[in-house]
């Protein structure tokens, strides 16, 4: 089963543009906010990756815009994990409250890296895929 966690929030005026169109970087924002809400679904936080030793740079990233968010628009962001064992991949989908429509699809990948020495770890470090093995096999449970 799939691991996701949703966060509820509003399209604020500093995060728009001149247009009332929320500028584009702050689409980031709303999708670091819905992966921390997963990270902490799972019990492995940011915190706990960095007393385990590890950082979790973003080395990649792509959104499709489909719909422009606008001030005071309340939207639905939804991250999803996709790969775990070899990096972290998440997809994103941010859904207008009011309508239900999809507007915007994205996906991150980030990659552990040693804290200490700044090497990448090209295998998930076992602290995050038993987290998330241990978060599955529960949903596997709570669905039987």
């Amino acid at each position: 089963p799939f691991i996701e966690a949703s966060i509820d929030t509003e399209v604020a005026f500093y995060e728009v543009d001149p247009m009332q169109i929320m500028w584009h970087g702050n689409y980031i924002n709303f999708m670091e906010r819905a992966r921390c809400a997963l990270l902490e679904k799972i019990g492995y936080t940011y915190v706990d990756m960095e007393k385990d030793g590890y950082g979790w740079p973003v080395v990649d990233v792509h959104v499709k815009y489909l719909k422009p968010l606008q001030f005071r628009q309340k939207v639905r962001v939804t991250a999803r994990i996709t790969e775990y064992e070899f990096g972290l991949r998440l997809t994103y989908t941010f859904v207008d409250i009011e309508t239900g429509k999809v507007t915007t699809r994205a996906e991150t990948t980030q990659m552990a890296i040693n804290i200490k020495t700044r090497e990448t770890n090209i295998v998930s470090p076992r602290e995050l895929v038993e987290k998330i093995e241990a978060y599955r096999q529960k949903l596997a449970e709570a669905n039987a």
